[in-house]
């Protein structure tokens, strides 16, 4: 089977930049990092971690307390993790006593200041985002109150009258045309809405080399990363918006040989949390798979 990698597949500069401070203070401090909540959005790079010292601590959206000994907390660095944390959260880890190493990713940061700035001039921020997700939760703590959460034409609508300007962002790994498509019709709405688009150049790279290996031959499309990854889920989502078959799998162990075997040519892409190690086994596993003619 001939497997067409897409280029930008796997760890974005923010992921592999996280996972570069963990892992350094784990070797620096004996393994006892402690991260609050999953530091990246793949299990399976997440127990590579822990065997070397990184612990999750905390919950998904970085919002219950933690449940600490003292002895984590004399002993153990405390580690934000890319998706970053909101400002009250961050008084409260700061708080704990315990060294504290920020990895929220810079993109990240700079929707955050972006948010803040506007919150101090007495402006409302729109945010194109998952309200569960924890880079939009974290955002949201940065609009003094005034922020609002939208998915699709229906939020714009139901948002409510402003004073004070409006502002739209978006979170970090969402998709260009829907966010170019809801700011259109939220500034008619707002005429005088500012629009930032805040989607990150990772984001849109692997959006624009999807659809390259659509035009590459890709008959099939395979998704690799974590099934709670948001920008993963998004991938396979524009895959079948492509008209073309895609399965979104987390290891080479979920691929199916005998559906597989359809395929003369398969794209592989994969999400900003898949570590290599994973691609490299997707793709060798789809190259050992001896394609079936369509009239056997």
């Amino acid at each position: 089977m001939k497997v067409i990698r897409a280029k930008s597949a796997g760890f974005c500069w923010g992921v592999e930049r996280a996972i570069k401070i963990a892992e350094n203070y784990a070797e620096k401090n004996s393994g006892k990092v402690l991260t609050d909540g999953p530091l990246i959005h793949n299990s399976q790079m997440m127990e590579k971690l822990e065997k070397s010292g990184v612990r999750e601590v905390g919950d998904y959206t970085s919002e219950k307390e933690l449940q600490l000994s003292e002895e984590d907390k004399k002993s153990s660095v405390l580690v934000v993790r890319a998706h970053g944390i909101s400002p009250e959260r961050r008084k409260y880890l700061k708080n704990l006593g315990m060294e504290f190493r920020d990895a929220t990713c810079p993109d990240v940061g700079v929707i955050a200041g972006r948010i803040k700035a506007g919150a101090r001039k007495g402006k409302n921020t729109v945010v194109f985002g998952d309200p569960k997700h924890p880079e939009v939760i974290g955002l949201l703590g940065y609009a003094g109150g005034r922020g609002y959460v939208v998915q699709n034409e229906e939020d714009i609508e139901a948002l409510p009258e402003m004073e004070g300007g409006v502002a739209m962002v978006s979170q970090s790994t969402m998709f260009v045309h829907e966010f170019q498509r809801l700011s259109d019709l939220l500034r008619e709405k707002y005429p005088e809405a500012e629009i930032y688009d805040t989607i990150c150049g990772a984001t849109k790279e692997r959006q624009t080399d999807l659809r390259k290996l659509v035009q590459q031959g890709a008959e099939a499309i395979i998704v690799i990363g974590g099934h709670h990854s948001a920008n993963t889920r998004k991938l396979a989502k524009l895959a079948m918006e492509h008209d073309r078959p895609t399965y979104h799998i987390e290891t080479a162990e979920q691929i199916n040989p005998q559906i597989m075997s359809q395929y003369q040519t398969v794209g592989v892409t994969a999400g900003a949390s898949t570590p290599d190690f994973i691609i490299d086994s997707v793709c060798k596993t789809l190259r050992g798979i001896e394609p079936v003619p369509a009239e056997a």
